[in-house]
């Protein structure tokens, strides 16, 4: 009897602390293995078109995990809680050799070099210029692709040679966006090559050659809904990062049926004083070559970085498409992140 006293003491007084023991460990390990992170953006708006905007807005309620599993598998996921939320990204990567990698899932589609960025750290308010939102699909100006924030489904290789002079990434994907099947049985081909010759400058471009699937009519290049289309893209790029200074520059062209596109862009950004930084920007679209559908955005502001990762933005944008009259274009916003 004593000795059965004993032992259930000694499980009363040591269970609880192995408890807490594995506890422990299971935390720590978590907190080794897994990086949570997440940004919000909100602001205003003034637009005086014909369908003026004047309104007060949430833009992004991001929140992002990153996983470690082992020393060469990782997981990324990412979901967007704004308008009623939808899945951003959800994708593996395996390392199969330094510099190759493997990823499978849900992500940016490797296009453009603008695409490629956080609107996080993009400098515009609207975050992408006129021709990385249309032949990239990032906000639903293509009507035919409609809008999948620049995302894709697929498998990608990709990684950085050469002590990180080349920066590659080529992928085979759905073309039909995000959290969407394949509705044809063609898959696109898309790559993204940049050379980094130094730490200020890096040159490059990228391609998608593919068959799209229509998802509405399109009165810019007469496709109709339901129908199968030949969806080809190109771009060519540099930027340019100094201590206190940046510049990004882009040509993009595409081709949707018999139709041809193209545009062209100019960011930059300047420190004013330490924080406060200035921005200026060209914007150049025409998304029918033919019918001369272009318009050129001029946009001048102001963004300053109160905390890390946090900033205020406010930028006026004038807006100046062919044969119609100009409009006006006032934003403010803020940011949050941790």
């Amino acid at each position: 009897m004593r000795k059965l006293l004993i032992f259930t003491f000694t499980l009363l007084v040591a269970g609880p602390l192995l408890a807490q023991e594995t506890l422990n460990t299971v935390v720590n390990t978590l907190k080794e293995r897994i990086t949570l992170s997440g940004y919000a953006q909100a602001g205003y708006t003034y637009n005086d078109a014909d369908s003026p905007d004047n309104t007060f807005e949430i833009k992004r309620i991001i929140f992002m995990a990153h996983g470690k599993i082992t020393k060469q598998w990782s997981c990324y996921f990412m979901f967007d809680f704004n308008d009623g939320g939808k899945l951003a990204e959800l994708y593996t990567d395996y390392q199969i050799l330094p510099g190759l990698s493997a990823r499978l899932g849900q992500f940016k589609t490797p296009y453009s070099i603008d695409n490629q960025l956080s609107p996080s750290i993009v400098e515009l308010i609207n975050n992408y210029a006129q021709s990385t939102c249309y032949l990239a699909a990032v906000n639903g100006s293509d009507k035919l692709c409609a809008s999948n924030g620049g995302r894709d489904i697929g498998l990608m290789v990709h990684g950085d040679l050469f002590d990180k002079l080349l920066t590659y990434k080529l992928a085979v994907m759905n073309g039909q966006g995000i959290n969407r099947k394949d509705r044809n049985n063609q898959k696109d081909v898309v790559g993204y090559l940049m050379v980094n010759p130094s730490g200020w400058l890096s040159i490059g471009g990228s391609f998608i050659k593919g068959k799209g699937y229509a998802m509405a009519d399109s009165e810019i290049t007469g496709i109709k809904a339901e129908t199968n289309y030949h969806r080809n893209r190109w771009s060519m790029g540099a930027v340019l990062t100094g201590k206190k200074s940046s510049l990004r520059t882009e040509f993009l062209a595409g081709k949707d049926g018999n139709v041809k596109s193209n545009g062209f862009y100019v960011i930059g950004c300047a420190q004013i004083i330490p924080k406060l930084e200035a921005i200026a920007c060209y914007d150049y679209f025409n998304r029918n070559t033919t019918l001369e559908a272009k318009q050129s955005n001029y946009v001048a502001g102001l963004q300053y970085w109160f905390y890390p990762k946090c900033r205020v933005q406010a930028q006026y944008t004038r807006q100046e498409p062919k044969g119609g009259e100009g409009t006006n274009l006032v934003q403010a916003q803020i940011q949050v992140r941790f």
